[in-house]
């Protein structure tokens, strides 16, 4: 695994990182007048529009799923821009979206390799793809897959996209207890958190003095959600 992901795997530092991060690590080389055209890939409730709220910019959001989701179907706010699509299809014209973001989601998408390459087509060049998906992560509400992280990497290759990092989540183990004693909330702490196993590659890491790639790596092989930062190239 070292190997065929060593240029994916980040070897700045072994701390959590969320997919919010990202995004404002992007917008701040963006100018906070020009507008930024943001899809919610997945939006199910809506929720993501209050994190890009918060963040000083001119942000043109449309949150976008299916019509049958059950989190579509809990949503109780449709004053935002919502709209629905066939899971494949999304309804926007070519280098329409400066950044999409898809937070845990594409482990729900039927044909995942079909939704990848529309998202390649709305994306613009130099726009950026930014999101998590499950690894080692129980079946939850109508879940089809689990991405390995190499499975991924070469997905993102053939919708011609560029990945550019991925980052361990939260880790398998602590996913799977959360399910066997039927999901308490408590266990939401750790999608902002680093979970346990994780705590505890990384203290075992540094005693054995391994590099921060390969603590990454480990974290990488026992996660059970994974967060992506893809890009898609200009002049793709």
């Amino acid at each position: 695994m070292n190997d065929i992901l060593k240029k994916y795997v980040p070897t700045d530092h072994t701390r959590k990182v969320l997919v919010e991060n990202y995004v404002t690590e992007i917008l701040k080389n963006k100018n906070s007048a020009e507008s930024i055209n943001v899809l919610d890939l997945g939006c199910g409730t809506g929720e993501s529009i209050k994190f890009f709220k918060t963040l000083n910019f001119k942000i043109e959001w449309v949150g976008l799923d299916i019509e049958n989701s059950p989190e579509v179907q809990s949503r109780e706010d449709d004053n935002e821009k919502f709209v629905s699509f066939d899971g494949i299809n999304i309804p926007f014209p070519e280098n329409f979206f400066d950044l999409i973001y898809c937070k845990q989601v594409l482990e729900h998408v039927r044909y995942p390799k079909e939704l990848l390459t529309d998202v390649s087509r709305v994306l613009k060049p130099g726009g950026y793809f930014i999101g998590s998906t499950s690894h080692l992560e129980p079946f939850h509400s109508f879940s089809y897959w689990n991405f390995t992280p190499y499975g991924f990497s070469v997905l993102i290759e053939e919708v011609k996209l560029k990945l550019l990092e991925l980052r361990p989540s939260i880790d398998s183990l602590t996913l799977i207890i959360r399910r066997g004693l039927g999901c308490p909330r408590f266990f939401n702490i750790f999608s902002r958190i680093e979970s346990p196993l994780n705590i505890l590659i990384v203290i075992v890491g540094r005693l054995l003095r391994l590099k921060v790639i390969t603590i990454n790596t480990i974290k990488l092989l026992f996660c059970g959600q994974f967060v992506f930062f893809v890009k898609k190239e200009k002049g793709s």
